[in-house]
């Protein structure tokens, strides 16, 4: 009797086991947007690029450091050989080896070498700027798809509900017809809504599964892990107003600072093509040894040079490349200006989107108790027999449109929020 109590003891513990409701990990909107910013590859191609850019300075400060190289040469001729043709000189070529180092160096430039390099560092800042660029729409794509979890979360808890309340109506509208209270059509009219309830919970649903394949995309996992979304965002009335935003959004896009450093940059490179037609001065050095030569050289060798390049004549194409850096000058210039235009656009049209959407949190509440009274009412007059099953469906169908309309405004109002707060530049 023992072995069957316990193997009765054994099968309901398994049993309680496996019908234990699967545990998902929570997930706050902080954690989100910190996953997203470490795994996303756009953010880690932004940075990429940055530090590509970061080495073109350095590459072009390179003109102007010193250049040391070795040379082996060996060579045998015929006697009285001279280079006669492919030339204007005809130098005598003499068996020998020998080995040397060459030293090259620009003494001036007249700064032109220095303002290349300080475009093309300028220019690397700007890549810089790109990657906050990227940062904040990666914080405000999660910011969205979190919120939009959120709500059709939401929009599925009220289709839930709505189908309990709706088939709880078709129990009791079949009780009175089976007494003979009411007609079949009262009961058909009570089988359709709980139908378009299901239809309803199916709609949202397929949302739900829709706005989370999109939230993990934006934190850029793609595994198939489930999480529980943690609601702990208040609803608060914006600070603010719209002049101080603007202000700020100026001083903190990334996307503005981007296009300042792009214009100074802009600024260097026409004053470094302005020194085109400046002279440069360049010293050359060479010195070595040949162990084995011809009787007419000497066994050690050395020299010393200065060479001044002037540029006389080239077509014009000097005075064409002022002209187009200073072009690009005006463009970039331009390009800020029209850049400045779109984001004070942007900050006034969120920060109305999102006094909005703030308005609308507070009348779907209103709308929500309003519709609650009248449902209460109707099914008063319904079951007093004062009113027919269409009037308790229309109710019944309003409380739905309030409930979802509300859960709808609230997220609404926290993505029109984090799309303000995107615009000011503050999310990066």
């Amino acid at each position: 009797m023992n072995f069957k109590f316990a193997i009765i003891n054994i099968l309901i513990c398994t049993t309680v086991l496996f019908s234990q409701p699967e545990v998902r990990e929570k997930l706050t909107l902080q954690q989100a947007e910190a996953t997203a910013l470490a795994n996303h590859p756009r953010i880690a191609g932004a940075l990429n690029r940055a530090e590509a850019a970061a080495q073109i300075p350095i590459e072009i400060r390179a003109d102007a450091m010193p250049t040391v190289s070795a040379n082996f040469t060996g060579a045998a001729a015929l006697d009285r050989s001279r280079i006669a043709a492919g030339g204007l000189n005809n130098p005598i070529i003499y068996d020998r080896i020998a080995a040397g180092f060459t030293l090259t160096q620009v003494i001036t430039d007249f700064g032109r070498n220095r303002d290349l390099a300080d475009s093309a560092r300028l220019r690397a800042d700007s890549l810089k700027q790109l990657t906050e660029v990227a940062r904040g729409d990666i914080v405000v794509m999660v910011d969205r798809a979190f919120y939009a979890v959120l709500r059709a979360q939401a929009r599925l808890s009220v289709a839930e509900k709505t189908l309990a309340a709706r088939q709880l109506v078709n129990e009791r509208v079949s009780v009175l017809v089976k007494n003979s209270l009411r007609s079949t059509l009262d009961l058909s009219f009570a089988a359709v809504n709980v139908a378009e309830a299901k239809i309803l919970i199916e709609a949202e649903r397929n949302e739900l599964q829709g706005t989370e394949a999109v939230l993990w995309a934006a934190m850029g996992i793609t595994d198939q892990k489930q999480y529980e979304l943690v609601d702990d965002v208040t609803v608060d009335a914006i600070s603010g107003d719209q002049k101080t935003m603007l202000q700020q959004a100026i001083a903190q896009r990334p996307e503005l600072a981007t296009l300042r450093l792009e214009g100074t940059a802009a600024g260097q490179f026409a004053k470094a093509e302005s020194h085109l037609g400046m002279p440069v001065i360049t010293a050359i050095g060479t010195m070595g040894v040949m162990p084995v030569h011809a009787v007419e050289m000497r066994g050690t060798f050395a020299a010393a040079g200065v060479n001044v390049n002037v540029p006389i004549f080239n077509g014009h194409i000097y005075s064409a490349r002022k002209t187009e850096a200073s072009l690009q000058l005006r463009a970039a210039q331009n390009r800020l200006k029209d850049a400045e235009l779109q984001v004070v656009r942007d900050v006034r049209l969120a920060y109305l989107n999102a006094l909005s959407a703030y308005q609308r949190v507070g009348l779907t509440a209103q709308l929500q108790e309003q519709a609650v009274l009248a449902l209460d009412l109707a099914q008063a007059r319904y079951d007093l027999g004062l009113s027919t099953i269409v009037e308790l469906s229309q109710a019944h169908l309003s409380v739905t449109n309030a409930e979802l309309a509300g859960a709808s405004a609230r997220y609404e109002y926290l993505g029109r929020r984090a799309d303000l707060r995107y615009q000011l530049g503050a999310n990066r």
